[in-house]
């Protein structure tokens, strides 16, 4: 049978118009510094794409300012912490956080069980993630957040930048069907950042260096018909197969706890751990039975350790380390759900017969 894709918050794979976008920037020939009229075009391909994440993010009157990735943009929007009177101040976050963020904050806020963050009282110094990667469970960002990762919200939500009055948020093209390599910081007009590329000045002063003209083409492209799936209830039908999914599961697998279940997730994710039974070993039964599925955040894979975000949840060890996560998209069916429930099911029925 044809391979399954179940790793949407990985990568989604990417959509005929961004590809359509990229192909057709490839034959703008001018760099987008140059004043003449090719460097014109290939500016104008640059702003189109910032108008159409303005429009799709509700970012409109903030900056956008494109990165290689969203990795970059929260290095570039935490480094040096806010300032605060005119001081440079450290931004605090929780262990639930993406690396890229944690490792630019204090870790100081505390994690409930089902993976909600108590936030302190001085919310411009709080690094807070809309949802969360591993267990997709969505927070209630205060207003005048500091900063939020709103990677993996934004396309699968409804939620935009002027809600929250947050000053800084980051997003990327390849969680939307966009490519990947590209990012962009948003931040609210009267915030600055410091920049830590410098050169010729690009994107406002904020980060040299020349443009990705073609994979920004892709971003916003693909921004604008994520925009448009949201109108037209496409994720609905996706939390739909994500509780079928589930209830296969709990039908049969007893031992199973389902991580991040008493929040508000988002529509295409489950976290799942069987106290055992390692999330490599389960990633690698999937993958051979032709299932793409993963053990976490794509950025930790290959790490034989136990989950820094079911930890911080205050589960054991033991539970932290058989995590699942398995991540839909609208291309998703409910046969490949049917059957990846199955696939699942066997494996674990054979782990359990080792295990006795």
């Amino acid at each position: 049978m044809a391979r399954v894709y179940l790793d949407y918050n990985a990568t989604a794979p990417l959509r005929t118009v961004a590809r359509d976008a990229m192909i057709a920037a490839m034959d703008v020939v001018g760099n987008p510094s140059s004043v003449h009229a090719e460097g014109r075009a290939a500016k104008g391909l640059i702003e189109r794409a910032r108008a159409q994440i303005s429009d799709a993010f509700g970012a409109s009157g903030a900056d956008i300012i494109f990165t290689s990735s969203a990795t970059e943009a929260a290095d570039l929007g935490l480094y040096g912490g806010p300032m605060i009177h005119d001081s440079p101040a450290f931004f605090e976050c929780a262990e639930i956080e993406h690396d890229a963020v944690i490792g630019n904050c204090m870790h100081t806020l505390a994690t409930d069980r089902n993976g909600r963050v108590e936030v302190s009282e001085r919310v411009d110094t709080v690094a807070l993630q809309l949802a969360n990667s591993e267990t997709g469970v969505i927070q209630n960002l205060p207003h005048g957040l500091g900063f939020s990762d709103m990677t993996q919200a934004f396309g699968k939500i409804p939620c935009a930048f002027s809600w929250t009055q947050a000053q800084r948020a980051i997003i990327s093209a390849h969680k939307i069907g966009g490519p990947k390599g590209v990012g962009a910081l948003v931040i609210k007009q009267g915030t600055d950042v410091r920049a830590q590329i410098k050169g010729g000045g690009q994107e406002m002063g904020r980060r040299s260096g020349t443009e990705n003209v073609i994979g920004i083409a892709g971003f916003g492209a693909a921004a604008a018909a994520a925009a448009q799936d949201l109108a037209d209830g496409v994720w609905d039908r996706v939390a739909e197969l994500r509780n079928i999914l589930e209830k296969a599961i709990e039908a049969r697998a007893k031992n199973t706890i389902f991580v991040g279940k008493g929040s508000e997730r988002l529509p295409n994710t489950s976290c799942f751990a069987t106290p055992g039974w390692k999330g490599e070993t389960q990633v690698m039964a999937m993958d051979l039975a032709g299932f793409a599925v993963s053990a976490g955040s794509a950025c930790s894979s290959g790490k034989v350790k136990a989950s820094r975000v079911v930890t911080a949840m205050g589960y054991d060890a033991l539970t932290a380390s058989s995590t699942l996560r398995v991540s839909l998209g609208p291309e998703t069916t409910e046969e490949q759900v049917l059957r990846f429930a199955d696939a699942w099911l066997a494996a674990e029925q054979k782990f359990h017969a080792r295990a006795a």
